[in-house]
């Protein structure tokens, strides 16, 4: 009760002070009806002046139909996740609506929470750009009726459109060009190797090693997902009995990391050692010396999801269908031939 006095108030005082009924107000502030430039100017005026902020929640009940749209990710300091959240903010924006965003540091009882969140806010869609998954959360957003999209993780549904990269596609083609320069000790440095798409990563990366030749030796590093989890990897690697001529990444934002611990210790790359990644994340075309790695088309990503859950897309095509994204490999300077023994 006192939220709603407060906001009445609130009205009241833009109203007074833009000198129109506070009914102007609420049209003015929730776009409901045709109001004349000059007032609508003099109550934004007067609601800048108050500071006064609308209720988004309280507008989209008033419009009849939400205008928010939800994202949660599994790391937002990764630029992977932030590049998707970007585009689909700008695509949401140039279509009236506003972005929520919740991060769950890979925790799946935080995606659980930050679900439950979401739907409580009523959004109008939903995107879910993890790599975790709880068991029972695929059918919780089925039932809520949500045009939601979910990206690595999840199977499609009436209402829910699933997207996957084809990750064994791109960690293949990775450890078939490190093989074709000559490499035949590789390491791969990952993170939360039980969660489904890293794990799928790592299997690839495997079993990728055992094809390309009998006397092929791999190894696998792990620590958090971020640069200082990067560093941390390429120490422990360092310190192991193991010597690579070649180190895949799970991602680029740890392969820049696990460069800075590789120069510090004296190595050159790829002299000494290649490096790869996997994203292609803006990061990866900068850094010393730039990373090989596999694109994943981060911008495309987000056009997908909003075009699915909110755009014209959803009205032609339906959600509810899987789209599969193949990766490309881009070869830069941080890979070259194997260093002789």
């Amino acid at each position: 009760m006192r939220k709603r006095q407060t906001l009445v108030m609130n009205l009241d005082a833009v109203a007074q002070k833009a000198r129109v009924s506070t009914s102007t107000v609420s049209r003015v502030l929730n776009e409901l009806d045709v109001v004349k430039s000059s007032t609508r100017a003099r109550v934004m005026k007067a609601a800048e002046e108050l500071n006064y902020h609308p209720n988004l929640h309280a507008r989209s009940l008033a419009r009849g139909k939400s205008r928010i749209l939800g994202i949660i990710v599994s790391n937002m300091e990764n630029p992977f996740f932030l590049d998707i959240y970007r585009t689909l903010e700008a695509d949401a924006r140039a279509h009236g609506h506003e972005v929520v965003v919740a991060n769950t540091d890979y925790q799946s009882q935080q995606l659980v929470a930050s679900v439950q969140l979401m739907l409580g806010l009523r959004v109008a869609g939903l995107a879910v750009i993890v790599s975790e998954m709880d068991e029972h959360l695929i059918q919780t957003v089925a039932g809520s009726r949500i045009p939601a999209a979910f990206y690595d993780v999840g199977t499609p549904q009436k209402n829910i459109t699933n997207i996957r990269v084809d990750y064994r596609k791109g960690i293949k083609k990775t450890v078939s060009y490190l093989s074709s320069l000559g490499h035949r000790r590789m390491a791969f440095i990952g993170h939360h190797s039980t969660l489904g798409p890293i794990s799928e990563r790592r299997k690839s990366f495997l079993e990728s090693v055992g094809r390309c030749s009998p006397s092929a030796e791999a190894k696998i590093f792990a620590a958090t997902d971020g640069l200082e989890g990067g560093r941390q990897a390429a120490r422990e690697l360092i310190e192991s009995a193991f010597h690579p001529t070649a180190i895949l990444c799970v991602n680029d934002f740890m392969a820049v990391g696990a460069m800075r611990e590789l120069r510090e210790e004296g190595l050159q790359i790829p002299r000494d050692v290649s490096i790869t990644g996997f994203d292609n994340i803006k990061l990866a075309e900068y850094c010393s010396p730039p990373l090989t790695t596999v694109n994943i088309p981060r911008e495309h990503i987000g056009h997908i999801i909003f075009e699915n859950i909110i755009g014209d897309d959803k009205d032609q095509h339906g959600i509810g269908r899987e789209i599969v994204i193949d990766p490309e490999l881009v070869v830069r300077e941080s890979t070259g031939l194997a260093a002789k023994s």
